[in-house]
């Protein structure tokens, strides 16, 4: 049975993660802090004591306001220890795989990008998860880098639960028009990452060497924000707690942040689809579908 090293268990994708790789090998599932990953000697000690055939890394600094003014713990946490990650991996011959962000990108494209497309990160945060990508690249072994958008769970805050609690609390919410990508649930990405690794079967490193590389990852369609925030809404079965009467567009100028957002960062999932033979549902559907649970 292959031995798996998960990294970040106690996010909202890690948490996924664990229930979705169970019957794919013998887990060990970690977090801070027990391994810090701003820690190099920290991180190499602890996959040479799992000793794992497979480590998938779940753990990131995703807060994009502070990572402008904690840009070195951003980069240690986020790009350094990605890196030290794949040297562990690749000196004992297992295979990593790491979530990365279309926060890499402008978002002046106008269209959907594909993994070929320039990346121009516009805040810290987006450039430290870029950095983690080079690093993996440079180092490169058996890897499987999955760019994914907007992931959102009920476990942890995140925007579908910033909703919800506005929406018990104000008549009015203003919420942003021109920001668009791909709203994500924690558990189709993690059960993604799962299928993947399975059709390996009982030699997912090897299958990991042979389809190594960066692919985008998201579910299915796009929307902004205001979109979303009307599904997040009209769908919650805790609605009747609500007192939200009118949701209005506004523009990001509205709300000044520390750190700029790209406008429009959908990413084109064909490769991932075409090489894994994936389909992606819509978001709204998946949306629904959580919040029904």
């Amino acid at each position: 049975m292959n031995k798996i090293l998960l990294l970040g268990n106690t996010g909202q994708l890690g948490w996924e993660l664990h229930r979705s790789l169970l019957t794919l090998g013998q887990i060990t599932a970690l977090d801070y802090p027990d391994v810090d990953m701003s820690d190099p000697d920290s991180i190499r000690q602890t996959v040479q004591a799992a000793e794992p055939d497979l480590i998938v890394n779940a753990t990131a600094y995703t807060n994009v306001d502070k990572a402008e003014t904690e840009r070195d713990l951003a980069m240690a946490i986020n790009a350094t220890g990605p890196g030290i990650l794949a040297e562990e991996a690749k000196k004992r011959g297992a295979a990593l795989v790491h979530y990365s962000t279309d926060y890499v990108f402008d978002g002046t494209k106008g269209e959907p990008y594909t993994e070929e497309d320039a990346t121009n990160p516009i805040n810290v945060y987006g450039e430290s998860k870029l950095a983690g990508e080079q690093a993996i690249q440079a180092v490169g072994g058996a890897y499987l880098i999955f760019r994914t958008s907007w992931v959102y769970s009920l476990r942890r805050p995140c925007f579908v639960t910033k909703v919800l609690g506005w929406a018990r609390e104000h008549e009015t919410l203003r919420i942003v028009d021109d920001q668009v990508s791909t709203p994500t649930w924690s558990r189709t990405l993690a059960e993604a990452t799962a299928q993947i690794i399975a059709q390996g079967k009982s030699y997912p490193v090897e299958y990991i060497r042979a389809n190594h590389g960066l692919y985008h990852r998201t579910d299915g369609g796009y929307c902004s924000r205001y979109n979303w925030a009307g599904i997040i809404i009209g769908s919650s079965k805790t609605n009747k707690d609500f007192i939200v009467k009118s949701i209005i567009p506004v523009k990001s100028s509205t709300f000044p942040t520390p750190a700029k957002r790209p406008l429009i960062s959908i990413l084109n999932c064909q490769k991932t689809e075409k090489v894994f033979a994936l389909s992606l549902s819509k978001w709204d559907t998946i949306l629904q579908i959580m919040l029904l649970e």
